[in-house]
């Protein structure tokens, strides 16, 4: 076994360099986003920056607290993780409670910062349902689908449909690395393709999302703004990008440049070979992960972990597919790299876990 040991220690400063490189790299993108829009609300250039910066030490801290705490004893916590959930997740609805911007309600005020519950359902809902699903038990299929409707249903009226499809992948995932009754999943997909399509129906910001998407040139000024400054920002970079600090649309041209856009204003001023790179580490990251989820000690481990690559897997598709009008603009921010301190908390907790799980393989 000792012949394993150098290799499991580079592995694991892979696991801790890769999260924290990005973080950094996105911590310079924020700044870069969001200077203008910072000093023409707050009269700080530096407002979005400071936050993140702060987030950042916030989320590292937790890393290393996950990656020593035993991750065996989330499974006597998970049941409080998804109700904490649950009662957040109600509690935003309120109003006076939850804080409304851009016409959805997802945030709690506490003061110089905001929480997102929606951010730890995705949390939540991994932790809970690898607990859950730890014993081959028959019979589970239509508690989970209880569950994880009521946790969409809150999610939805906040609204947030990107994240709402997240956690319904994730719960899917998790409930097929389970392995238990798995003819049951072919019967949802009709069901959750209708219930789609009933959501598009009777939004109509929704559907002309789903318009949008078809045709970004039907409403320029309006519904497709969005999207064709996104692929202004990405046209105007061409191979090699504007160069640092050259982008354009910062200047409160492109809407979320510093959040769920970030990614348009790197490739803006760094280019296709800036955009190329930055996907290269995250497939790096996404191989990294897979071979802990391949090799996990023991169930929980291996769900857990399944359920985490699951996760950054799809809000790194979803982000990068909206960039470029392979999927409809959703609002799921790039993992690590877009401003939002819960996503970014969330994101390096699953990292201390995954290192957690890590240490405990035989072989690595």
């Amino acid at each position: 076994m000792k012949q394993f040991k150098p290799y499991r220690k580079k592995f694991l400063s892979w696991l801790y360099t890769i999260p924290i490189t990005l973080s950094l790299v996105g911590l310079f993108f924020v700044f870069e986003a969001s200077s203008v829009k910072s000093f023409q609300q707050y009269g700080d250039s530096f407002h979005f920056f400071k936050l993140q910066a702060i987030w950042i030490i916030f989320g590292i801290a937790a890393m290393a607290f996950f990656s020593v705490f035993d991750y065996h004893n989330l499974y006597y916590l998970a049941f409080f993780f998804i109700f904490g959930t649950i009662v957040l997740l109600s509690i935003v609805l309120i109003p006076g409670v939850g804080y409304q911007a851009g016409g959805a309600r997802r945030w709690i005020d506490l003061g110089p910062f905001n929480l997102q519950p929606t951010e730890l359902a995705k949390l939540s809902v991994i932790v809970y349902l690898s607990s859950w699903f730890t014993n081959k038990e028959r019979r589970r299929f239509f508690s989970f689908l209880i569950l994880l409707s009521l946790l969409m249903l809150l999610i939805i009226l906040q609204p947030d449909m990107g994240t709402a499809i997240i956690v319904f992948f994730l719960g899917i995932t998790i409930y097929f690395l389970a392995g238990i009754e798995l003819w049951y999943l072919i019967f949802l997909i009709p069901v959750s393709i209708g219930v789609f399509l009933l959501l598009v129906k009777v939004s109509p910001y929704r559907f002309k999302r789903i318009l949008a998407f078809f045709d970004p040139k039907l409403d320029p000024l309006g519904i497709t703004y969005h999207i064709n400054q996104i692929l202004i920002s990405l046209e105007s970079g061409a191979l090699l990008g504007l160069g640092l600090g050259a982008s354009r649309q910062k200047y409160l041209y492109l809407p979320e440049a510093h959040t769920d856009s970030i990614f348009a204003i790197i490739g803006e001023e760094f280019g296709f070979i800036g955009g190329v790179l930055i996907i290269a580490v995250y497939i790096y990251l996404m191989y990294r992960i897979y071979q802990i989820v391949k090799h996990a000690p023991d169930r929980f481990g291996k769900l857990m972990a399944g359920g985490i690559f699951a996760f950054f897997n799809l809000q790194a598709i979803i982000n990068l597919a909206g960039m470029v009008n392979l999927l409809p603009l959703t609002g799921v921010p790039l993992p690590f790299i877009s401003y939002g301190g819960s996503n970014l908390l969330v994101s390096f907790i699953f990292i201390g876990i995954l290192i957690n799980i890590s240490k405990k393989v035989r072989f690595l």
